[in-house]
């Protein structure tokens, strides 16, 4: 799944926005960002750097098995796959949005 196709994703289940009420990026290294600012409305899903509460650090494969359900979020985390920066809080949350 290329870049694009995760923002659209990620669009798509923001819809309108209000449900998650943090802001959150997913750093996948030089394949790029997503940018998720729920705080503001509307809501704001891009792939421009800016400030967020937490920031998720993944390579987009392995966020792609956490998002498919192959590989526990946890997991990763423990084995340092996927490293949290900022507030621990917003992360716990990412279920509802991840589906």
């Amino acid at each position: 799944m290329s870049l694009e196709q995760i923002t659209e994703q990620m669009t798509t289940r923001m819809g309108a926005g209000g449900q998650f009420k943090k802001s959150v990026k997913f750093d996948f290294g030089s394949d790029g960002l997503v940018r998720i600012d729920d705080t503001v409305s509307p809501v704001v899903v891009t792939n421009e750097d800016g400030t967020t509460a937490c920031t998720i650090k993944v390579t987009m494969a392995d966020f792609m098995e956490i998002a498919t359900g192959k590989q526990n979020a946890q997991m990763a985390f423990m084995m340092g796959k996927l490293k949290i920066e900022g507030d621990m809080s917003v992360a716990l949350s990412l279920g509802t949005i991840l589906g």
